[in-house]
């Protein structure tokens, strides 16, 4: 795997978010982003007042309980403030665009504030054959690094080694 400074840009941010479940009244509960140096932020968020879907099969697969985010998670608008604070101006990475759009949006909504970052699908970064490569390569690393999966930070750390792999590949492939 190529390191990041052998790039002629350097990595974009990704972001991963966990959430309460799937659908309808579902929330974040935890985001973790991972930075072009690499550097690794990670909230648990304190679920607001009107927040109350729980799924406990979300809960299995996260590992992270309600109890636990009412007790150390950070309210929405630090959370919201951190986000913006290290992503400004910046376009971050998600591999579930779809899921994650709508909970940030419900997050920076319970702020109110605004986003001042873009969010989109890594789909965007990839060529026909690295988005082929990109899922062979994505369980390769998960069993290579050392990580907690189904963790905001973990995950985002994940997809970011993932593009930098699949895009050594394309670059020796050229």
């Amino acid at each position: 795997m190529k390191p990041a400074s052998a790039f002629p840009a350097p990595p974009p941010p990704f972001i991963d978010v966990e959430a309460s479940g799937l659908g309808r009244g579902s929330y974040p509960v935890e985001v973790g982003i991972v930075l072009a140096d690499g550097t690794r932020h990670c909230w648990l968020i304190r679920p607001a007042a009107t927040w109350t879907h729980w799924d406990s099969s979300a809960e299995r697969i996260h590992g992270i309980p309600r109890s636990r985010l009412n007790s150390l998670g950070r309210p929405a608008r630090e959370v919201a403030g951190a986000l913006n604070e290290r992503l400004a101006g910046q376009t971050a990475y998600s591999d579930a665009w779809g899921n994650d759009m709508p909970w940030l949006a419900k997050l920076f909504d319970e702020a109110e504030m605004v986003q001042h970052f873009r969010l989109e699908s890594v789909r965007a970064l990839l060529d026909d054959a690295q988005a082929a490569a990109w899922h062979a390569t994505k369980d390769r690393l998960l069993r290579q690094l050392p990580c907690v999966r189904h963790r905001a930070s973990s995950d985002a750390m994940i997809l970011q080694q993932t593009w930098l792999a699949v895009s050594a590949a394309h670059c020796r492939a050229a």
